[in-house]
């Protein structure tokens, strides 16, 4: 089974900002991890601040794209992992040895859907698609195939963009993970300080932030749903 790990932190720490000594850093302890674990690793990227990020939301008919710094974020999302794991105890095995349970906290959840990616490039965006709890479809529900067929039409219309993605089950099966004063705390849940919960993610390829927006407006969203657009972080450039 393939599961979705959120790496969350302070969107002011240094190490959150490509190119710094400390971001460098945390990249060499995250490499340790991939060749120690890299067997069950499947997918992930770091990114870029959310204060260079794009949010789409759709209201009243109408889409509204707005540019970061978005002050109301304290914390954020700042890279993921796709971890391929017989269950959810090999998978959070996996996730409490990230560097990122040390200063906040990831969050593993299984996924429904996995398409998976290759080397991620300079030109590379994701968009993270946020719901409010209430509004997440459960799948294998009659809406849930009304949403795949919308999706599937975004994938036809911008197949020669997209580079992979995946679903995710609710937010009831996600497990918030945590070191403090060295113990493994584990929490039934999505991260409880975020007011909504990641639905999904896309990543594709776009020459410029116009067309990474473009594409990202494309993307069917809930009632109330957000894309958070993302600049991926190219590591071997």
């Amino acid at each position: 089974m393939h599961y979705l790990v959120t790496l969350i932190g302070r969107e002011d720490t240094p190490a959150a900002r490509p190119g710094t000594p400390e971001f460098d850093a945390e990249v060499t302890r995250y490499a340790e991890f991939e060749e120690k674990e890299g067997a069950a690793v499947a997918g992930g990227a770091a990114l870029f601040p959310s204060a260079e990020a794009i949010q789409v939301r759709r209201s009243a008919g109408q889409t509204l794209v707005t540019d970061g710094p978005f002050t109301e974020q304290a914390e954020v999302v700042g890279g993921f992992y796709v971890f391929e794991a017989a269950d959810l105890d090999e998978a959070i095995r996996l996730a409490r040895q990230l560097p990122a349970v040390e200063s906040d906290a990831v969050e593993v959840r299984p996924l429904v859907e996995w398409l998976p990616h290759d080397t991620p490039r300079a030109d590379w965006w994701m968009a993270l698609l946020w719901e409010q709890p209430a509004a997440v479809v459960e799948p294998e529900t009659p809406e849930w195939e009304a949403m795949a067929v919308e999706h599937a039409r975004f994938g036809e219309k911008y197949a020669e963009a997209l580079r992979g993605g995946g679903a995710l089950r609710p937010p009831s099966t996600a497990t918030t993970v945590r070191v403090h004063d060295g113990q493994v705390l584990l929490t039934d849940g999505p991260y409880p300080e975020f007011a909504e919960v990641v639905d999904g993610l896309y990543l594709f390829t776009a020459e410029g932030r116009d067309r990474a927006a473009e594409i990202a407006a494309a993307i069917p969203l809930g009632v109330g749903g957000r894309a958070e657009v993302r600049q991926i972080v190219d590591l071997d450039a």
